[in-house]
């Protein structure tokens, strides 16, 4: 595997995305294929930013309307991936690049896998990173909800916020490869309200979702996107009104006008009208 290290540009030789869905758009896109030495270069399109200089250099948390914008625009790239049986298994704020219009797209494949829906491919358990929930965290609270060091002080932010899990929890607990190979004292789950004092009920309520131990009773991402969360005031905000911080420091300036949205966004329309992919919630719509 070959990368080069430059400012927006995300480059890895693994494989390709295949384009199959209008959210694709999420995800950063190749530009390029070239040798290099014994190996390859994949080269994709030139990002401004990424997300973690967003958070970095936010003077105050980002409004709701903007983490909802970015949650949202996350959301549908990995609802993508999956659609596509990939499983990013690196995702985090350095890892979501922004463009100069205040889109957010996914990039950096390199430890992503390809996934059985049956759940018969297996998997080492050495790769662990942020999930989906964890980065929602990041945005509502303006850092990290579990800010540990090392693997060990990391399940202990885990554990007094979720609480220690048990088989009854999580069934699938004590088929882990290292299960009971450290133990830690029983806490019970912190209510996420105390957590996120700020946070309104709707936005707790979808982070619950995602912040369970169990994978399979996770939300998934293309039902989140249909979360009353994204649908209650204040709306995602439009990329254009999005900060777009400058990676060599001095102020953070607001995104290029991007393309008008398909679907505006009001509370008072139907539900269809006022998604960017009607097609996500065509199944749950009545005929006649």
């Amino acid at each position: 595997m070959v990368s080069l290290c430059h400012p927006g540009w995300s480059v890895e030789v693994r494989f390709c995305l295949p384009v199959v869905s209008t959210s694709w758009a999420q995800v950063v896109q190749l530009k390029a294929v070239f040798p290099h030495g014994g190996g390859f270069v994949l080269a994709f399109e030139f990002m401004l930013s990424d997300l973690a200089e967003v958070v970095r250099h936010a003077q105050r948390p980002l409004a709701q309307a903007q983490v909802k914008s970015y949650l949202q625009m996350l959301l549908k790239g990995i609802a993508f991936c999956h659609a596509n049986n990939i499983v990013h298994r690196d995702l985090k704020p350095a890892n979501l690049l922004i463009s100069a219009s205040g889109q957010l797209k996914i990039a950096d494949f390199g430890l992503a896998r390809v996934f059985s829906p049956d759940g018969s491919r297996l998997y080492t358990h050495q790769v662990a990173t942020r999930s989906v929930g964890c980065i929602m965290g990041e945005l509502l609270n303006g850092s990290p909800l579990f800010p540990g060091k090392n693997d060990i002080e990391q399940l202990c932010y885990v554990l007094r916020i979720l609480g220690t899990p048990n088989p009854q929890v999580w069934p699938e607990l004590t088929e882990l490869p290292d299960y009971n190979k450290i133990s830690f004292k029983e806490q019970v789950p912190m209510p996420l309200e105390e957590v996120l004092p700020d946070v309104s009920p709707q936005a707790l309520d979808l982070l619950g979702q995602f912040l369970l131990y169990p994978p399979r009773q996770r939300i998934a991402a293309s039902k989140a996107l249909l979360h009353q969360y994204f649908f209650t005031a204040p709306l995602p905000a439009h990329p254009s009104e999005l900060p777009i911080p400058q990676r060599l420091g001095g102020p953070a300036p607001k995104a290029h006008p991007g393309p008008p949205h398909i679907h505006d966004f009001h509370v008072d329309r139907p539900l269809e009208e006022s998604l960017l992919n009607p097609e996500l919630i065509r199944p749950f719509i009545l005929e006649g």
